[in-house]
């Protein structure tokens, strides 16, 4: 296993991989910061609430017109300007909140901070296949250690934000959100050696390579479902750990549940496999339906660990292949724009999928909220059965900056 991570890395691709990871972490941290420091200064969750949800549905908006400027302008260009935009904003949201500006304010501050928050995971990928060009079977491994990339961010952020918000002061976490965000996308964007090259607007004559709507509005279908999933298990197992009268615990629960996906993102990158993304992708998703199915009928905590950490075990292979096959069939003008498009689902379907299992918590209980984590897995089924791609169904052809994949054949 460590042999098949050994060759992805150089200290070129662990140094942009590990400050993308940095700079990855406010992503985990800037919602519930918002909540704790917005409900410390005015006492009401839901304008606390809300402010966090502005700013999520703002950078959700915003994140495929940022990809489409990263592919055009290059990753060094775009991320200072966007990352300074950002500090601003939520610098300016902060102060609001703690100098008692009118409401009106932090809701503006919140937008463009939102709005200006960029992706780094999308522009870390596209750094991958610009790296990998000469060596496309080794994406999947890179791919698969993003994964975990990511599991991390939203393991650590936030147990830290808590943490400093709780016993230090309302506002640290935010201010550590701040300092880890700036300092890590400046430090990321600064490597131009390992940027992808730009691709500039051509004239009007050149026509734009075209987006791959069939594979792609489904693939953002597969990330939604999977925001729908992530946001319902989170306000659920709250739930849940609270009706056992255990609510401290309920950090524990969702944390086995990230070391379930975690652990299964390490192992899938090691593994050669036989089939290609969009085999794996129908089959992750299934199993995430059918691991989630279980749910509603734990009857304690002890038991809903076990079944949580099987639970995540699917998360993690399931996003791994969404974001290769969205690699395989996007075209690399459009790489970055394209998997903007399923960040944002991602983004857009956490939302819903807290809102809706929380009115089904008041209404009938924890228990039978997880049944919205079914549904997201049904979803992302859904969204898996409706893509079409050139080729066989378990094999995607390559676009021209991908050589070979006869490793991955069935």
């Amino acid at each position: 296993m460590l042999q098949t991570y050994r060759q992805i890395f150089t200290p070129a691709t662990a140094l942009f991989s590990l400050t993308g990871l940095v700079a990855r972490l406010p992503i985990s941290m800037v919602g519930l910061g918002i909540v704790l420091l917005a409900e410390h200064e005015t006492g009401s969750y839901g304008f606390a609430g809300s402010v966090s949800a502005v700013a999520l549905v703002a950078n959700a908006c915003f994140a495929i017109v940022q990809g489409r400027l990263l592919d055009r302008a290059g990753q060094g260009r775009v991320l200072p300007i966007a990352i300074t935009l950002w500090g601003v904003g939520l610098a300016l949201t902060m102060g609001s909140l703690s100098w008692d500006w009118p409401t009106w304010s932090t809701y503006a501050f919140a937008v463009l901070a939102g709005a200006a928050l960029p992706s780094v995971g999308t522009c870390v990928r596209a750094r991958w296949s610009h790296a990998l060009a000469d060596r496309p079977s080794r994406l999947h491994t890179a791919f698969s250690f993003e994964a975990v990339a990511d599991e991390t961010v939203f393991l650590m952020g936030p147990i830290a934000v808590t943490l400093l918000a709780t016993s230090v002061h309302p506002a640290a976490g935010l201010w550590a959100a701040l300092t880890v965000g700036l300092v890590g996308t400046y430090a990321f964007a600064a490597q131009r050696r390992t940027e992808p090259p730009a691709h500039p607007r051509a004239g009007d004559r050149t026509a734009r390579a075209p987006m791959p709507w069939a594979a792609i509005v489904p693939l953002t279908l597969v990330g939604a479902a999977l925001g729908v999933v992530f946001g319902a298990a989170e306000v659920v197992t709250v739930a849940f750990a609270d009706e056992q009268g255990h609510q401290s615990l309920a950090g524990v629960m969702l944390g086995i549940w990230a070391f379930g996906s975690l652990l299964a993102g390490v192992v899938s990158g090691a593994i050669t496999w036989r089939r290609g993304p969009l085999a794996r992708l129908r089959i992750g998703a299934l199993g995430m339906m059918l691991a989630a199915l279980p749910l509603p009928l734990v009857p304690n905590l002890p038991v809903m660990a076990v079944v949580l950490l099987v639970g995540g075990v699917t998360v993690s292979p399931t996003l791994i292949a969404t974001m290769s096959l969205a690699e395989r069939v996007l075209p690399p003008t459009r790489l970055t724009e394209g998997m903007a498009f399923i960040q944002t689902g991602l983004g857009v379907g956490l939302a819903p999928g807290a809102a809706v299992s929380g009115i089904v918590i008041d209404e009938a209980g924890a228990s039978p909220a997880y049944l919205v984590c079914v549904l997201g897995g049904a979803l992302a089924l859904v969204g898996a059965l409706l893509i079409r791609v050139p080729g066989s169904p378990d094999s995607v052809p390559p676009h021209e900056h991908i050589a070979d994949r006869a490793d991955e054949l069935a």
